[in-house]
C-alpha cells in the first residue's frame, strides 16, 4: 500500500481534503459550488491497472484538453499526515518510501506534495493555474489523489479523483470538486462556473473510460 498526504498554507483555500466529505454536496465549503460523479469504467484487474496507470501519470487533466507542465515533485523525505478512508474519515497514512516515478516523456507521477501547472481552455474560458497534489492513495482496491489550487486560476477549491475495484469485480471512477469562483465573470455569473465543471467531468471521463460516449450515456 501507498498512501500519503500534504498540507501546506500555500494553497488559496482554507477547506483542504473537503473533497473526501460524505456531504460534501450537501455542505460544501462557504462560498464555493460542489460536484461529484461516479461511472462504471469498465471490471477487472487489468482495466483497473490500466485506468490507475493513466490517472496518475496526470492522463484525466490531459484527457480534458490541459496542458501539463512545470511537474515538480515535492523535496526530501516523502511527506505523511492525515488521508482518508473510502468513507471519507480521516486516517493516518503509512509513509512513503517507494522512489519517484515517471511517464514515458519523463515526467512525474502524482506525489503527496508536487506541484504542477495546467494550461488551456475549457467550456471557451481559461483555464490555467498552478496547483498541489494534497493527497495521495494508493491501495490494492482503490487508487486517486487530490488537486488544490495555489493561484492563477480562475476559481479557488479542490478536485479529487478516485478509482475502486469493488469486489463485484467492477471498476468505478468517481470526481468530486468544490469550485469558489475567483475570476470577475465567473462571480457575476455562477453558471459559467458550472459549465466549466461539466465539460471537465467529461473530458476526464473520456480520458479513463474507455466506455465513454456521452456523459450520463
Amino acid at each position: 500500500m501507498r498512501r500519503g498526504s500534504f498540507q501546506d498554507e500555500t494553497v488559496d483555500y482554507a477547506a483542504v481534503g473537503a473533497t473526501q466529505a460524505n456531504d460534501l454536496l450537501q455542505y460544501p465549503p462557504k462560498g464555493s459550488l460542489p460536484a461529484a460523479d461516479s461511472w462504471r469504467i469498465g471490471s477487472g484487474d487489468d482495466r483497473f491497472a490500466t485506468a490507475s496507470e493513466a490517472l496518475l501519470s496526470w492522463g484525466a487533466l490531459k484527457g480534458a484538453g490541459l496542458r501539463v507542465s512545470d511537474v515538480r515533485p515535492a523535496q526530501g523525505p516523502a511527506y505523511s499526515g492525515v488521508s482518508f478512508d473510502s468513507e471519507g474519515t480521516p486516517v493516518a497514512p503509512s509513509r512513503l518510501e517507494s522512489d519517484q516515478r515517471y511517464d514515458a516523456d519523463g515526467t512525474p507521477y502524482a506525489g503527496p506534495g508536487t506541484t504542477l501547472r495546467v494550461h488551456g481552455r475549457v467550456a471557451g474560458m481559461r483555464a490555467d493555474a498552478e496547483l498541489r497534489v494534497i493527497f495521495v492513495i494508493e491501495e490494492a482496491r482503490r487508487v486517486g489523489f487530490a488537486l488544490g489550487t495555489v493561484g492563477g486560476s480562475m476559481v479557488s477549491g479542490e478536485e479529487s479523483f478516485m478509482l475502486e475495484w469493488r469486489e463485484n469485480d467492477e471498476v468505478w471512477f468517481t470526481v468530486k470538486a468544490f469550485d469558489r469562483p475567483v475570476g470577475l465573470l465567473y462571480r457575476m455569473f455562477k453558471g459559467f462556473v458550472r459549465r466549466r465543471r461539466k465539460a471537465l467531468f467529461a473530458g476526464y471521463l473520456r480520458a479513463i473510460s474507455p466506455l465513454f460516449a456521452t456523459p450520463g450515456s
